[in-house]
């Protein structure tokens, strides 16, 4: 098996690891290379049972580099069609393990390209992340239907929106705007009548207001 073993760039490294808050240490790979690194990993994997890709996808994810955690989840990403729910959902302790915005969005694209080939299982996968005690996982519900158009289910959207519009938690408030900003491109009478009628935060607003007519 082909495995990717990083070189690192100090300079690079120290850049990046800034731009994260410091939360992580980096190689200092770039996305460009990165990519063309993992290119072969990534086609390989496709012919790997379930089980041997969910290792290899562990074993990445526990290194200490971030770049090694990016390659974990582009290799659940290029295989996760042909998952099952079970095997889908056995990925959602990861969601907050090495957490940041960048690894639980990456992780909601996972998700979230699942149940657009299984959208009748998508309440299933919604009920996973919504309500739980961890912020992170609620931010995954608020945004699981994001590239969904006019297929979104404006129930579940608003469900997740209403139990968390008081939660003062930033990354929140901006899943919030960021979900009703996307939404408006399909459905902006929707998304205009939904912030009329009820009180949500300035940035929520601010966010999700952002393609709606001006007023």
């Amino acid at each position: 098996m082909i495995e990717v073993v990083f070189p690192r760039n100090q300079e690079q490294a120290v850049q990046m690891a800034a731009y994260m808050k410091n939360h992580f240490d980096f190689a200092g790979v770039q996305a460009t290379e990165r990519k063309q690194l993992c290119k072969a990993l990534l086609k390989e994997s496709k012919k790997m049972s379930y089980e041997d890709l969910f290792d290899l996808i562990i074993f990445y994810y526990e290194k200490k580099e971030r770049e090694y955690h990016y390659l974990g989840i582009d290799l659940a990403i290029q295989n996760v069609k042909k998952m099952t729910l079970e095997e889908v959902l056995r990925f959602k302790p990861y969601v907050i393990k090495n957490v940041w915005w960048d690894s639980v969005d990456a992780w909601r694209k996972f998700f979230g390209l699942w149940c657009e080939t299984h959208f009748e299982e998508m309440p299933v996968v919604f009920d996973a992340f919504y309500g739980e005690e961890n912020f992170w996982y609620r931010r995954v519900a608020l945004n699981l239907q994001l590239m969904f158009k006019n297929k979104t289910n404006t129930e579940l959207l608003e469900k997740a929106i209403l139990y968390d519009k008081n939660t003062e938690e930033f990354f929140i408030q901006k899943a919030i705007g960021w979900s009703l900003r996307q939404y408006s491109k399909t459905n902006p009478e929707w998304v205009q009548q939904f912030i009329e009628a009820n009180k949500l935060s300035q940035l929520a607003v601010r966010e999700g207001s952002k393609y709606l007519p001006k007023q």
